[in-house]
């Protein structure tokens, strides 16, 4: 027997379809990469999202073809969001600080027939638009007098006069909720990146469930501010979750120093952020050389890395705000684990309660995690055993876009990569990553392409990358070095050679150079052995 309810699907467009009738009058506040600040309401986002989809049926889009962003966090982007993914095509945000190749390569692969960019992403789209074989169309994110002039991209488009020309209204199609909705690639640790394809369904899941109390806590009281870039797993689905509880929006463009972080939270009332610890860092520091104090803020979460103990102390012992701990991935939509405290942890005094909010923290509901031996047999939840972190849940991928590989699941779940323990209470702690990756600023870095760049030098024999800590970034990559026998190299020729073969915040920071690299018994170079050699090392400059 079923039960008897209306069957209505789950679909992105119902999200600005409620904000729109219940939250009108919302403000959506951004700072423009014109500089100045740009105020609206929902009701405008829904009014201009449906011109969003009218003028890409005029382009002739099929469904589930993709749609393209490089862009900051900002009205237009937002604006997107719901009318790409609203009109049954896909949207496919691009991580800029990714190597031109790497993004071209990326677009290729995912086959998009639109890209809409921030215009100060014009010199990425001059470098790259000849290679793009599927786009048809280049948008800028402009007013029509501002769009570049010579700009070499043919018939490139202004987006204000582009969904100027379409009505706003528009009846958003139904489907099946199971239809793709979104798309983010991996930053690619190991070979070319992969596409997590998100669907309707497990965007509303997720936003649902990174809405609740004990996630990020979001309501219409609340005015939000997402550092975490809309360009990378959709900002956490903090824009999903914002247009469900009707909370103001706050989006920083492109100005994501310290200062400038801080003023907005304070002219716009800001209660809760969300981003990475380096970004909160940049924030810290110009707060305590200034003397300021928060007015509003009451939380944050942190997430992307680690986050420093200081860090935590100082948000909640001299600014009053209390940090939440999250952890996620790109094949997870990201949210998996947030560090509230429970009940019984109310009594415990600070430095214990700061144990605990060190951790990663717990499942949100719709996640299960499971910590398993090198054999896959489960380890206990005693906070003192650890295997490698397993997941599963509805918005966790089953497979990458295209299928190269096949299906990364194993029984049914998810191998983060990740070595981790989980206590009596559910609170799950990474102590290790099982993949030789390096995460910096909130950024992974892979280790195997900053050593196949090393290696190819003619004067390299064997090359190692290994993350070292720094106090700003959180790990930075130093490449241990053996020379070939007889050749002459200095670091900073070594260094040099690494000039457009990657991104320049993927160089390694430092070269080391070693007399022999630690060999296992099948001659996998032992990393774990090269940090313990290397464990007085210190980073140039600190």
């Amino acid at each position: 027997m079923l039960g008897l309810m209306q069957n209505q699907p789950l679909l992105i467009s119902s999200l600005i379809e409620f904000a729109e009738r219940h939250h009108g009058t919302g403000e959506i506040v951004s700072r423009r990469v014109e500089g100045d600040i740009h105020r609206y309401t929902y009701r405008d986002v829904a009014a201009r999202a449906r011109r969003v989809a009218n003028a890409l049926d005029t382009l002739k889009l099929a469904f589930s073809d993709r749609v393209a962003t490089l862009a900051w966090n900002g009205y237009r982007h937002l604006e997107l969001y719901f009318g790409v993914s609203g009109s049954g095509r896909v949207l496919h945000t691009l991580n800029p600080r990714l190597h031109p190749e790497q993004i071209a390569w990326i677009v290729n692969h995912a086959e998009d027939q639109v890209l809409c960019f921030d215009v100060t992403f014009l010199p990425i789209v001059q470098a790259i638009h000849k290679h793009l074989t599927t786009v048809r169309h280049f948008v800028a994110l402009c007013d029509a007098d501002k769009l570049p002039v010579d700009s070499g991209i043919p018939g490139l488009l202004s987006y204000e006069a582009w969904i100027g020309a379409q009505s706003d209204r528009y009846d958003w199609p139904q489907f099946d909720e199971n239809s793709a909705s979104s798309m983010c690639y991996t930053s690619g640790t190991t070979g070319n990146p992969k596409g997590a394809l998100y669907s309707h369904r497990s965007t509303l899941l997720h936003a649902f469930a990174g809405a609740m109390p004990d996630a990020l806590n979001m309501s219409a009281r609340d005015a939000v501010l997402p550092v975490v870039p809309m360009f990378h797993v959709n900002a956490w689905g903090l824009p999903y979750s914002a247009a469900m509880t009707g909370c103001k929006m706050v989006f920083p463009g492109p100005a994501m120093d310290g200062k400038s972080i801080f003023e907005l939270i304070e002219s716009e009332q800001v209660s809760f952020a969300a981003g990475v610890p380096t970004v909160w860092q940049m924030m810290l520091s110009h707060m305590q050389a200034n003397q300021l104090k928060f007015s509003t803020l009451k939380r944050t979460v942190i997430g992307g890395s680690a986050c420093p103990p200081a860090m935590i102390a100082a948000f909640n012992d001299q600014y009053g705000v209390e940090v939440l701990h999250a952890w996620g991935m790109t094949e997870m939509s990201p949210l998996g684990t947030v560090c509230t405290l429970k009940n019984k942890h109310a009594s415990l005094s600070p430095q214990e309660k700061m144990k605990v909010r060190l951790k990663q923290g717990r499942g949100i509901f719709g996640v299960d995690m499971k910590i398993v031996d090198p054999d896959g047999k489960e380890q206990p939840w005693d906070g003192k055993a650890y295997g490698d972190l397993m997941v599963k849940g509805p918005w966790i991928i089953s497979d990458y876009f295209k299928s190269e590989g096949g299906s990364p699941l194993v029984d049914g779940w998810f191998p983060t990569g990740d070595v981790a323990t989980i206590d009596p209470d559910g609170y799950m702690q990474i102590t290790d990553r099982s993949k030789d990756v390096i995460k910096s600023g909130g950024e992974w870095i892979s280790s195997i392409d900053v050593e196949n760049i090393a290696v190819a030098h003619p004067a390299v024999a064997m090359a190692a990358c290994i993350g070292v800590k720094h106090p700003k970034w959180d790990e930075r990559p130093i490449i241990a070095v053996v020379r070939k026998p007889g050749a002459e190299l200095s670091r900073d020729e070594l260094l040099a050679f690494y000039e457009g073969k990657i991104a320049k915040w993927q160089v390694p920071d430092d070269v080391v150079f070693v007399d022999a690299i630690p060999l296992g018994g099948t001659g996998k170079m032992q990393k774990t052995k090269l940090r313990e050699q290397l464990k007085d090392y210190v980073l140039p400059g600190l």
